[in-house]
């Protein structure tokens, strides 16, 4: 298939490409041949197929990176196992597509290549990213190719369970009266505020709750530390360019881009390959110029007759050139179309075209003030970084040498800062940086007053630090806390006082008598909600929560009463007075749908998970005990 004339929309010539893919695939050829004389050992064996100890440890790595996981932080043992038992999953399920005959087409691995994000710039497949970003994964092109296909084989297998299910409206009508139903209520809401105010709080409740509460009012320890920053932004404002220089930039970038152009284009491809030869391709393109002046539709004619197939789906379409992208007898043709004009048939090296020219935008170049700032950075860039390397070798070769940070201050021209005290948590702002904080209280810094080594922040920043001082771990003196415990203790009283007019409402509720009186008593009174679902957000999801888990009370001689308390202390009572049954009546029709095809999908998981776990249980699998550590 010809999708190499789509990859030239992108900026390279098929014989680029082909090129690329042979270096690729002569690089990593070279490293497989050797690897064929050493074999890796395996882990497991699925059904007679090995899993090697290389495919172990790439599965492990990509499952780490998946869940973000540290690997310090999480048991190595237990993620070598989810990988493996991932990776036999995999292999069995492969297996059974082979077994069932299943196939992917060159088409359709082209076309999932070409519209895989990370091959794409600005939305389009570029080829050269492509074969650098599977380089930079240890991919060869074909080998890339070849895992994608099982990739998709396996998608197959998995689809054709999880699409193939479906849901009637009986069970959907259950679920409905489930999920939508609604539920009328009224509930009493007592927040804590000011009932207990007239109460004083004496000295001796705070001198008891600061003896009883020591721990509640320690303070870390901590270090104050003195610090340099070297900072890449501020040697780049300490270098000058002058504005000849950018001028001078600015014209040559101005006169490459001015007057060039960016054109789109669609083709009709004529293949010549095995027995059709140019001529035949050639009367093939005529015939279909004549139906084209005939009045038919281009996108329509490249569907039904390109041989370009997957430039053919999107009506002929092969993307944006500067004048370079494409074969330069189509670029030529090009020059002479207007919008939406078709040309003559075209011969390249690929066979004939039809060439339809439907975009055509000439490129006006911005103004010197609206690029100066990219060009003075763009001047600076190399320069700045040169000395930002080299300052940074000398902060690491002072920080190691000197005992203090004013030679380094005054030899880089580094101010020195101090922190707020830092505790073992961190800090704010670079202070919650894991490395710095690690560093302050390292043997070295702490114990032995030396400088830290040079910490990079970022690849722009770094910094040395030293302690200034440090803070033992000790308890607060009670004057400083005494208005903390004051508040501590008023909130208890609050809480206490709420709960206590909370016990009285339910005790009369339940009891069908002095409800009223004591409503009014505490200036209280019902809130009422009707057709309340579950997910409804006009009370607290607690409340809400409290509410689904009430009897109907149909089903009850009263209606069922509940007394909850909320997490900021608020009291409240609730009495649920009636439950409505949901239906697919109540919903529109795209959540009809959604519930379809969610309950269809549910469905469809479940079978496959069943087919997967019935496929490993019939499967011979050996897994190899792991090598005893010495």
């Amino acid at each position: 298939m010809l999708q190499d004339i789509r990859d030239n929309s992108q900026g390279v010539i098929a014989k680029i490409i082909i090129g690329l893919i042979v270096a690729v695939m002569a690089l990593f050829g070279v490293e497989s041949i050797i690897g064929g004389f050493t074999a890796a050992p395996s882990v497991a064996e699925v059904n007679g197929e090995e899993i090697t100890e290389v495919q172990l440890q790439n599965s492990t790595q990509n499952l780490l990176g998946s869940i973000g996981a540290n690997p310090v932080d999480i048991d190595q043992t237990l993620v070598e196992q989810l990988a493996l038992n991932q990776l036999i999953e995999e292999t069995i399920l492969r297996q059974a597509a082979g077994d069932a005959g299943l196939a992917i087409s060159n088409d359709a691995i082209d076309r999932a290549i070409i519209n895989t994000p990370q091959f794409q710039v600005g939305g389009v497949f570029d080829s050269d990213l492509a074969v650098r970003t599977l380089a930079a994964q240890g991919f060869s092109v074909p080998l890339y190719r070849a895992d994608l296909r099982q990739r998709m084989l396996m998608g197959q297998v998995a689809n054709a369970y999880s699409s193939s299910n479906f849901a009637t409206d009986a069970e959907l009508e259950r679920i409905a009266r489930l999920t939508r139903q609604t539920r009328d209520f009224r509930y009493i809401s007592i927040p804590m505020g000011t009932r207990t105010l007239d109460t004083a709080i004496t000295d001796e409740q705070i001198a008891a709750y600061y003896e009883d509460n020591q721990e509640q009012f320690r303070e870390p320890e901590s270090v104050v530390l003195n610090y340099v920053i070297l900072d890449q932004a501020a040697i780049a404002d300490q270098i000058e360019v002058p504005e000849t220089e950018l001028r001078t930039l600015y014209e040559e970038e101005r006169d490459a881009f001015e007057g060039s152009a960016e054109k789109r284009a669609s083709h009709i491809l004529f293949e010549v390959i095995g027995s059709t030869t140019e001529e035949q391709a050639m009367e093939a393109a005529t015939a279909a110029r004549a139906r084209l002046d005939a009045g038919e539709d281009f996108a329509e004619l490249a569907l039904e007759l390109s041989d370009d197939v997957v430039s053919a789906e999107e009506g002929g379409d092969i993307g944006y050139s500067d004048g370079g992208a494409f074969p330069e007898a189509i670029e030529e043709a090009l020059e002479n179309l207007s919008v939406d004009e078709v040309s003559e048939p075209v011969v390249t090296e690929f066979g004939v075209h039809l060439v339809k020219l439907t975009e055509d935008n000439e490129n006006v170049y911005p103004e010197f003030a609206e690029v100066r700032e990219r060009l003075e950075a763009e001047l600076k860039s190399a320069e700045v970084e040169l000395a930002y390397a080299e300052q940074l070798e000398n902060l690491s070769n002072l920080a190691f040498e000197t005992g203090d940070l004013e030679t380094i201050s005054s030899q880089l021209g580094l101010t020195i800062q101090q922190s707020e005290p830092v505790t073992r948590n961190g800090g704010s702002g670079i202070f919650a940086n894991p490395a710095v904080v690690e560093a302050a209280f390292s043997d070295s810094v702490l114990l032995e007053a030396n400088n830290s080594d040079a910490i990079e922040l970022s690849d722009s920043r770094a910094m040395v630090l030293r302690v200034e001082q440090f803070n033992e771990s000790s308890i607060l003196p009670l004057e400083e806390v005494e208005p903390e415990i004051a508040v501590n203790l008023r909130t208890e009283m609050e809480r206490e006082a709420v709960q206590e007019i909370g016990n009285e409402l339910m005790t009369a509720a339940s009891g069908g008598e002095g409800l009223e009186e004591l409503l009014a008593q505490y200036e209280l009174e019902w809130i009422s909600q009707e057709d309340v679902l579950r997910s409804s957000t006009v009370a607290n999801q607690s409340l809400i929560s409290e509410v689904f888990s009430l009897p109907d009370p149909a089903t009850r001689d009263s209606n069922p009463l509940s007394g909850l308390t909320l997490p900021n202390g608020t009291f409240v009572m609730l009495e649920l007075t009636e439950v409505n049954p949901g239906s697919l009546d109540s919903m529109t029709a795209e959540e009809r749908e959604a519930m379809r095809l969610t309950m269809a999908n549910d469905l469809g998981s479940a079978d496959f998970g069943g087919y997967l776990a019935t496929l490993r249980s019939n499967a011979d699998i050996q897994q190899r005990e792991p090598a005893p550590e010495f």
